[in-house]
């Protein structure tokens, strides 16, 4: 896999805003590379909306869809920082293609509304609080709503916040409001292979994280330290989004867990239970109202 070390160096010893289960995969996927031991084999498909299906295609890699004076920004699969708009093709949404289309939505007068059309279970940090700001100055200026298509965890969830509502399917999942990293010890494996690793460097914190040799505890706690704070900053920009519905205490309550459905609409994550498929239509007719 030539980009291996690009991907793992997005993935290892970086905060994540990504929901457990999809950095179990993740870990299964890549450790056993890292680590050099067979390869675990892991399947998947694409999982992706219904809001834009009778939409048409894309005109261009940044320029959001458009149906009846209402766009539609897709925030789908894997969440990364930097890049074009490359979307279903490869399972990734980029924060620079978010914001590029948030641009064009509010600039363009022939566009009313616009709808965030999530299913994503995370991704990075890097990038995400200013995504996730352009979109709440998006809602600040034209009427949003986020509809999940089914999941918004994490780092996508922190983007739907940034509408004015959320529509969550019945069997739709939300919230993981923390922060994750992932760290692999390759120390043990070395010395069974006879092998040793020599680091020289200048700087006591220089090879902080490196994997060949195991996590000191005063690495760890630091490292933790940082976590949190970053759960802290994510749990208040997502209240701040949600005023009134959603405090920052409730936010650091749920620890980083999930609601399904209804109960996330009374967690305060989400404000209604609907199939996706019917919110284009009820969401035109609201800016018509409210136009007339």
């Amino acid at each position: 896999m030539t980009n291996f070390p690009e991907v793992a160096g997005r993935m290892f010893n970086t905060p994540l805003m990504l929901h457990p289960a999809k950095a179990d995969v993740i870990a299964r996927a890549f450790g056993p590379r890292v680590l050099g031991t067979a390869e675990i084999e892991v399947r998947g498909g694409e999982s992706f909306g219904l809001v834009g299906d009778p939409m048409g295609e894309w005109g261009d890699d940044s320029a959001p869809r458009e149906h009846n004076g209402i766009a539609i920004i897709e925030i789908e699969g894997s969440l990364i920082n930097k890049g074009k708009w490359i979307g279903k093709s490869s399972g990734q949404t980029t924060y620079e293609g978010i914001i590029s289309q948030a641009d064009r939505v509010e600039e363009d007068p022939s566009i009313r509304g616009a709808i965030f059309e999530v299913d994503s279970f995370g991704g990075e940090v890097t990038g995400v609080f200013d995504a996730a700001e352009r979109l709440f100055e998006l809602s600040q200026v034209k009427p949003t709503i986020a509809v999940l298509t089914d999941h918004a965890c994490s780092a996508g969830y922190l983007l739907a916040a940034a509408a004015r509502q959320i529509v969550i399917p019945t069997s739709g999942i939300c919230g993981s409001i923390g922060v994750i990293s992932m760290h692999v010890d390759m120390s043990a494996w070395l010395a069974k292979e006879g092998l040793k690793v020599t680091i020289l460097k200048a700087g006591s914190r220089k090879a902080d994280l490196n994997p060949y040799e195991a996590l000191p505890e005063e690495v760890l706690n630091r490292e933790l330290a940082e976590l949190e704070e970053l759960r802290q900053e994510f749990a208040a920009t997502v209240a701040r989004f949600r005023a009134g519905r959603l405090s920052l205490e409730s936010a650091l309550a749920t620890e980083a867990g999930v609601y399904r459905g209804q109960k996330a609409v009374e967690a305060g994550l989400a404000d209604a239970v609907a199939r996706p498929s019917q919110v284009l239509e009820v969401f035109e007719a609201e800016l018509s109202r409210s136009a007339g």
